[in-house]
């Protein structure tokens, strides 16, 4: 089975708009450069080629990449959670219970997670233990130091 992917509608149409950017300009650019480069002379001495050539790989790449994610992506909806539960989309603040330290974060779909923005997706440990809690419940995550308790301070939809 494939895997799914979580994503907001958002984010599923900045893909679509990705792809079609990707399947129009960018292929064509990408086709003018190695007929650029072709029009150098010998291919095999030809770095221009090859390195257009190795542009065109990467692209078609990433175009079957996000065609994958579109074809098996998940639209996660509001009706899925309550809206007093931490859920893909929305904001959440936490304070550490230990420490005091509060800090907010975006729940969001796998491919947009990026711990070090402040944005979390269910695949990592802290998006699991926090999805679906309510303000006011303590979350314990497993962390290479130990078990780190947080208290979920504020949801904001």
């Amino acid at each position: 089975m494939a895997k799914e992917f979580k994503l907001t509608q958002e984010s599923l149409d900045k893909l679509k708009e990705e792809l079609e950017y990707l399947k129009t300009v960018r292929e064509k650019e990408v086709a003018e450069q190695i007929k650029e480069a072709r029009s150098f002379g010998d291919l095999s001495e030809n770095s221009e080629y090859d390195e257009a050539k190795n542009e065109q790989g990467k692209l078609y790449s990433r175009i079957a990449e996000v065609e994958n994610i579109i074809a098996h992506a998940v639209v996660i909806t509001d009706d899925m959670y309550g809206q007093d539960e931490v859920s893909p989309g929305c904001r959440f603040k936490v304070e550490d219970v230990e420490f005091g330290e509060v800090e907010e974060y975006h729940f969001v779909g796998s491919q947009e997670a990026d711990p070090m923005d402040g944005k979390i997706s269910d695949e990592s440990p802290f998006g699991k233990a926090v999805l679906g809690k309510k303000v006011g419940e303590i979350v314990e995550v497993e962390a290479p130091a130990g078990t780190i308790q947080y208290k979920v301070i504020e949801i904001i939809k």
